[in-house]
């Protein structure tokens, strides 16, 4: 879905899509779905009673059931008004502000903290990483590859067209080396770590929530391929490091789920998507707290390298999360510095080249 007008400032984003041939005779509410993917239909229901959202050319207000026709222009408001606020346990989550690793004329490498999207999509319009640093700099901060919102960790963003084409093209060729820490449950059947998962990977069209991703072992999906390593092991826990060769979406918490390691925190591929669900609606159960946990998955791009480039020839680290240290010490009586100490090691090896 291509828009025709975007318009954004630090307080009100808006944006106009037409209605293409394929959404004809669609109910407003519908239209709205395919756009907004993270909203349940109740939220979009209020957007559209609020007045956040006009048939252009056509009597206002509108009600969630009219019919939007090829050829009209649907103008779609959002206002920063705590759209975007998560809550865990009932308790509002606070936001942390990004911190810089590295920064030239052509870069910007962050720390990227979780909750914070890489760049508006959805109801995510407002707490970006593009949108921070363009409030700061006054000018378009570009993305280069993208973190999952909860994800935390080494974050690459371009602050010019020219270097951003050609980072971008690193990541596209898989010139880049990547490294993540992640905190995952062990299942009784769990592949030996380490281990290297090849398979293929995408959705299901019979399969809800939509974005779910599957393990394939046959041809369909595409192809995907991540390395992990073990840093420490226990009964019912393992913290490890993930090293992706390929960039699909999910792949590294998809792998470790579906041979036997989901992640902490992952409302997703925890093995029942319905809590992901009860999540995005905002009614998950204290049960379901209980079995994350945490308020969000437990992984962070810890490491990353561009492949013999001329200028960044180094790699680029993002220290671990205050809150799965927490979590560690609190529950696995590791102490940090050793663990910090193993994953230096780890990175030594994988990152000499």
């Amino acid at each position: 879905m291509s828009q025709i007008y975007k318009n954004f400032s630090k307080d009100k984003y808006q944006i106009i899509y037409p209605v293409t041939p394929e959404y004809d005779g669609q109910r407003l509410d519908q239209f709205l779905m395919s756009y907004f993917e993270n909203f349940s239909r109740q939220a979009i229901k209020k957007k559209i009673d609020r007045g956040e959202v006009k048939i252009k050319g056509r009597p206002f207000p509108h009600k969630p059931s009219v019919k939007v026709y090829q050829g009209e222009d649907i103008e779609i408001v959002t206002y920063n008004d705590g759209i975007e606020d998560e809550f865990w346990r009932g308790v509002k989550i606070h936001f942390q502000n990004p911190q810089v690793i590295f920064e030239d004329n052509d870069l910007l490498v962050i720390n990227k903290p979780p909750f914070m999207a890489t760049h508006p999509t959805g109801k995510h319009l407002f707490n970006c990483a593009t949108v921070y640093y363009e409030s700061i700099y006054s000018h378009t901060i570009h993305s280069i590859h993208r973190l999952d919102r909860e994800t935390s960790g080494v974050l690459v963003m371009g602050k010019n067209p020219k270097a951003t084409q050609k980072i971008t093209t690193l990541f596209e060729n898989s010139l880049v080396n990547k490294c993540y820490f992640f905190i995952a449950h062990k299942n009784q059947m769990a592949t030996t770590l380490p281990f290297t998962a090849n398979e293929n990977m995408g959705p299901r069209d019979d399969f809800l929530p939509r974005n779910y991703v599957h393990c394939f072992e046959d041809e369909r999906g595409k192809t995907a391929s991540t390395h992990f390593e073990l840093i420490e092991q226990y009964d019912n826990y393992v913290l490890g490091l993930a090293f992706p060769k390929t960039g699909r979406q999910h792949q590294i918490r998809t792998h470790a789920a579906f041979h036997g390691y989901p992640l902490l925190g992952d409302k997703m591929y925890n093995g029942d998507p319905r809590i992901f669900m009860r999540f995005k609606d905002e009614i998950a159960t204290t049960a379901d707290h209980d079995k994350m946990q945490i308020p969000r998955h437990a992984l962070h791009a810890i490491a990353l390298k561009f492949r013999n480039h001329p200028k960044y020839n180094r790699f680029f680290q993002a220290p671990l999360p205050q809150d799965l240290c927490d979590w560690i010490e609190q529950n696995l009586y590791l102490e940090i510095a050793d663990l910090e100490e193993k994953i230096k090691e780890k990175l030594g090896v994988f990152f000499k080249n």
